[in-house]
């Protein structure tokens, strides 16, 4: 029996997302087709919507609607201190926190020479116009404890060095309310290290 091609051709977009494998893909597809074709149609319009409205912030390069995002655009931010992170979602998390009152840029990823992807695929020179821009005074880096994470970090912090910035990065070490029985010995040692004064 031959598929349609125009199924076959849904199943070949499906695989595009991330840990879809031709069998996942082809589930999805068959669901959709019998027995969810409203849902079907929402994601086709949702995501043809997207495409067409949602662009990159000028200024912090996330996902936005306007050329600037409306936490740039906010007069209630400290426009000295810039925090990196490697993805949209990891702004979230960090705003979530409620402790950082600074800007951000986003990367889009992170530095993987063996996918492929390099400094111009993570918009580093848009991140040193940015850093550059004469109101930072403080550049965090918030990418994730991660090879690539790592070396991302290092990458940018030899790249904003000479520029008379100051560089931090995000600590390691102990969760809130971890138990030491249960944390593994990386996150221990690394948390004994970067231990400070209490009194």
């Amino acid at each position: 029996m031959s598929t349609p091609a125009s199924l076959e051709q849904l199943i070949e977009a499906l695989r595009c997302l991330p840990g879809v494998g031709p069998k996942s893909a082809t589930r999805m597809a068959y669901y959709l087709l019998q027995r969810d074709r409203p849902g079907a149609n929402l994601l086709a319009n949702a995501l043809d919507t997207a495409l067409q409205v949602v662009g990159h912030c000028q200024l912090c390069n996330t996902f936005s609607e306007q050329p600037v995002c409306p936490m740039c655009a906010s007069g209630n931010r400290d426009s000295s201190l810039l925090c990196v992170v490697e993805m949209p979602t990891d702004m979230m998390m960090m705003e979530q926190t409620h402790a950082f009152e600074g800007m951000y840029f986003v990367l889009m990823g992170r530095l993987s020479p063996l996918d492929g992807v390099g400094p111009k695929e993570i918009g580093l020179e848009k991140l040193l116009k940015r850093a550059q821009d004469g109101l930072v005074k403080e550049v965090v880096l918030a990418t994730n404890y991660t090879v690539e994470g790592e070396a991302t970090a290092h990458y940018i912090s030899e790249m904003l060095a000479k520029h008379g910035l100051k560089l931090t990065r995000i600590a390691r070490g102990m969760p809130m309310g971890g138990e030491i029985e249960h944390v593994d010995s990386g996150t221990l040692a690394q948390a004994m290290m970067e231990r400070r004064k209490v009194l």
